[in-house]
């Protein structure tokens, strides 16, 4: 079967609902998702689908991949998957058991409301499905627990105090979410200490193979790209780890990489800011004595 290249863009939650053949949303910007009630053959196989609002995934089992990117996922061990409005996703393409649930809101129902402003605060949303949030027994409960009385409220007559008992649900859930990624960066360090190690091995490679004399300085897309991972997910686990941002530790890098060009060479602070890919001299400089307090012609003199 040729599998569909168009993108399926669904705009509110109602048209999810009909695609899906539930019953109309209690509430037109916000739903609560059974998927042991939609049958996955609802979405054609390799289908990229777009949509307008937030979703948050709680798989307490999941047997089969789901792919994000030229990657796959495995949510065998359940846990927490978000997604931001217009991120396209592929739905699953074997399935043998699927369990859980799916919430879904609308940008506008959280609009007014002070979580409206700091949700874009929430990294995860921007991570890879292959990011995902892996839960333990004790936290899968935590969680269960919000989904639940998030479906309590949503099958009780909708109020005055409805959107207001939701909203406070969400963001206790978001935050909830972020004590858990910050616990899985800390308990999974030996997996993620490898992504450094290979980071640290990457950046070594582009400024001494003449990557960076040729190409400019090594981004933030670059490296991440290289390391199959989502920008915000490589940056909120280095500062974890490192208490370093992506662009941050780059920059470290390549401070540390011209002390020991200053140190060891002859070379210029012009040649020298060039090799490492600087298109300005001067921009080199400013960096190095933010970063040092001292300028690179001074470092360079108190070898001498």
């Amino acid at each position: 079967m040729q599998t569909p290249s168009h993108i399926l863009h669904i705009n509110s939650i109602s048209q999810l609902m009909r695609l899906l053949e539930l019953p109309a949303p209690l509430h037109p910007m916000i739903a609560l998702v059974d998927y042991h009630k939609v049958p996955v053959e609802k979405f054609p196989v390799g289908q990229k689908i777009s949509l307008d609002f937030y979703k948050i995934s709680f798989k307490t089992k999941f047997t089969g991949q789901i792919k994000y990117g030229q990657g796959y996922y495995d949510f065998e061990e359940g846990g927490l998957a978000f997604l931001k409005p217009t991120q396209i996703v592929f739905p699953p393409e074997e399935i043998e058991s699927y369990e859980g649930m799916a919430l879904y809101f609308h940008p506008d129902f959280i609009r007014n409301y002070p979580l409206g402003k700091t949700v874009s605060q929430y990294g995860f949303f921007s991570y890879g499905v292959s990011e995902a949030l892996f839960l333990s027994e004790k936290e899968k409960e935590i969680i269960a627990g919000l989904f639940s009385t998030i479906a309590t409220e949503l099958e009780n007559n909708i109020d005055s105090f409805s959107q207001d008992v939701l909203v406070s649900q969400i963001e206790l859930l978001l935050n909830y979410s972020n004590r858990f990624y910050n616990r899985q960066f800390l308990t999974r360090k030996a997996v993620n200490n490898d992504i450094v190690t290979s980071l640290d091995h990457l950046l070594s490679t582009y400024l001494e193979d003449g990557s960076s004399l040729k190409n400019g300085l090594p981004s933030v897309k670059y490296i991440s790209n290289a390391l199959k991972l989502s920008q915000r997910y490589l940056s909120d686990m280095l500062i974890t780890l490192t208490g370093l941002n992506t662009q941050q530790y780059i920059q470290n890098t390549l401070i540390e990489k011209a002390k020991e060009k200053l140190s060891t060479t002859n070379l210029s602070v012009s040649e020298i800011a060039y090799e490492l890919g600087f298109e300005h001299s001067q921009s080199f400089s400013k960096l190095f004595k933010t970063k040092t307090n001292v300028s690179p012609l001074e470092f360079r003199q108190s070898f001498n």
